[in-house]
């Protein structure tokens, strides 16, 4: 794994009783909110058009996370032009992902999502009708497609949020990032943004529906990193940074939280 993970120690609190009777009331929340809102939302997406909608729009993703029980908070780069198009590439932790980032600048940030996807209700609806890019399983996010899709969103002044580890993490730790998406932002001229969010997977991680409420959770919006110009044989080197400006957030917080769980137990 990059980004020297592997000494990283990644160690979660046990359930217990209570947090399935709390997992149960969040969820029963967060759907309560979810299904009344993104109805009526994709109808105005299909409408009036997502950007006539993005102050709601963050109404929603705010909302959703404090459904979680998190208490969130944004950390951004000062380099972070509010007006710029950028491809933001966060690490993938859970199904929040996309509602975590959302809010943490004032950019429309199109995403990219599996095609399969947008069969779901309500949730597959709202994201069609918004104008996700659509990517089938297997692909390697270079195709004309999705280059398509890319561009149409960057002539309209948006910015794409993508996940190039592909997967969700199986262990809390950054994975390798995939070229694809790197190689359409410097065929389009616009900079890569590292995003690094922590404290997600113990809200809820890949392989189970519990959520766990009380968690701080950071959304780290890094030093924009240029494209332009760069050859085809530069574009793993670009990728590799990327994942290393994430991971090195990302090991950070569980070095951190092994280190104080250690002054505790000395204590």
């Amino acid at each position: 794994m990059d980004g020297g993970s592997e000494d990283v120690q990644v160690e979660l609190d046990p359930v217990t009783p209570l947090d399935y009777v709390m997992s149960g009331a969040l969820w029963g929340a967060a759907v309560a909110w979810l299904v009344p809102m993104l109805t009526p939302m994709a109808v105005l997406n299909a409408t009036v058009g997502p950007e006539r909608i993005e102050r709601l729009s963050r109404v929603y993703t705010r909302t959703q996370v404090a459904l979680t029980g998190s208490r969130w908070r944004a950390v951004v780069h000062p380099d972070v032009d509010p007006k710029a198009v950028y491809l933001f590439a966060q690490n993938h932790t859970n199904h929040f992902d996309h509602v975590t980032l959302y809010a943490a600048t004032p950019h429309f940030k199109q995403g990219v999502e599996l095609e399969s996807h947008f069969d779901y209700p309500f949730y597959g609806w709202f994201m069609k009708a918004r104008g996700t890019i659509p990517v089938r399983p297997g692909s390697r996010g270079q195709t004309p497609e999705i280059l398509q899709g890319f561009r149409a969103e960057v002539a309209k002044g948006h910015s794409i949020l993508a996940f190039p580890e592909g997967t969700r993490t199986p262990d809390g730790r950054v994975g390798r990032f995939r070229t694809g998406t790197f190689f359409i932002a410097r065929d389009l001229g616009i900079p890569i943004v590292p995003v690094a969010v922590t404290g997600m997977y113990e809200v809820m991680r890949k392989g189970s529906y519990l959520l766990r409420p009380g968690r701080d959770v950071t959304v780290y919006v890094e030093k924009p990193i240029p494209t332009l110009g760069l050859s085809d044989d530069e574009i793993p080197a670009l990728a590799a940074k990327t994942q290393r400006v994430v991971a090195a957030r990302v090991d950070a917080y569980w070095r951190d939280k092994a280190d104080r769980r250690g002054s505790h137990g000395r204590g």
